[in-house]
């Protein structure tokens, strides 16, 4: 995935400066998200992993993506099947999301439960993890009942380990030092 990446990441750069400069972050993100699942169908795979001129590649992946992508799209599309990286699609949507969160001053955060927070509970935790990162939230909560209790929250390189098993881990720990 690192080679992808690498090779990605002048496209996905590219796309979100001239997105930023014409005003059209959000179109680009939905272009690049709906090129980025077709580029990850089986059957495109395939293809693109033939021996198709690059004209012939662009022409396909342009009809199939339909009227999702605008001309400027196009454009990158065909730029990426002149240089054979159109399977980079994936690793580019990425990047350019990941541009686009810290462009926002955004942050997704992972939040693990024993059990389902409530509404009212999503808000808080939000309204609490706005402040202390001073970034907006993005929650994506989960269900595991192997923590106990409490939450495990992760915000990038951030870890915020609150959970009664962690706390367990630790209390251990320590009792056999």
């Amino acid at each position: 995935m690192s080679e992808l990446t690498t090779v990605a990441r002048p496209y996905a750069k590219a796309a979100f400066d001239f997105a930023v400069e014409s005003g059209a972050v959000a179109e680009w993100h939905e272009m690049l998200a709906f090129v980025a699942e077709v580029a990850k169908n089986e059957d495109i795979k395939a293809f693109l992993a033939g021996s198709h001129s690059p004209e012939v590649t662009s022409d396909l992946f342009v009809k199939v993506c339909g009227e999702q992508l605008n001309e400027r799209g196009q454009n990158l599309i065909k730029v990426m099947a002149e240089n054979g990286r159109l399977v980079a699609l994936p690793a580019v949507a990425e990047l350019f999301n990941e541009q686009k969160a810290l462009y926002e001053n955004e942050i997704e955060v992972e939040v693990t439960s024993a059990t389902e927070l409530s509404d009212a509970q999503q808000k808080a935790l939000a309204e609490s993890l706005e402040k202390r990162l001073a970034r907006k939230i993005k929650l994506n909560c989960n269900v595991d009942s192997a923590v106990v209790g409490g939450l495990l929250i992760k915000a990038g390189d951030t870890v915020i380990d609150a959970t009664v098993r962690g706390k367990l881990e630790r209390l251990s720990t320590t009792l056999q030092s």
